[in-house]
């Protein structure tokens, strides 16, 4: 199998797709803060963008200008380390986003410790709880992820698998030329 680097490129730029629509409900809810449809659509991305990235935000001083000058470059690094001829790059920025997109779950339904919801205890008595809304949109981004990650495993392997065959040949050849 090939490697297609649009298929490896697919769910980081997802994520990188709901950020960036994330910030445009923002600045829409800037231009127009009576429009209900924008608060709803505001709303409905908000958890997408995670409590990382709004701090980042007012960190860099609320540019809007910044944030996207940001995502573009990240989009392009993605699909840079897509293309690459080593497969390590590919599977870190699609690790990379699973990561983000579970920490976008997690933080979006106020996950939270040491709760009484249920709570589940530990060998030495610490008692924690993880709280994960697994709405319909947060399943599909998981689901997504989940086959993205599958496919660099199944990609990174296969071409370890070819590496290995073409220095065995080079091995054996070697070793009939002696």
């Amino acid at each position: 199998m090939m490697r297609k680097p649009i298929l490896l490129f697919a769910f980081p730029a997802l994520m990188l797709v709901l950020l960036a629509a994330e910030r445009m409900a923002a600045l829409l809810l800037g231009f127009y803060p009576a429009s209900p449809a924008v608060w709803h659509a505001w709303l409905a991305l908000r958890p997408f963008s995670t409590m990382f990235w709004q701090q980042a935000h007012v960190y860099l001083g609320g540019s809007m200008a910044l944030d996207a000058a940001i995502l573009v470059f990240a989009a392009g690094a993605c699909w840079t380390i897509c293309q690459a001829k080593r497969s390590a790059g590919f599977f870190l920025a699609n690790h990379l986003a699973v990561i983000f997109a579970g920490l976008m779950m997690m933080l979006s339904s106020h996950a939270e410790t040491a709760s009484t919801v249920a709570a589940f205890t530990t060998s030495r008595g610490l008692q924690f709880s993880v709280m994960v809304d697994f709405s319909l949109q947060n399943c599909l981004v998981l689901c997504l992820g989940l086959a993205a990650c599958a496919y660099c495993h199944v990609v990174f392997l296969r071409e370890a698998k070819a590496r290995a065959e073409a220095r065995a040949v080079r091995v054996l050849a070697l070793q009939r030329d002696l």
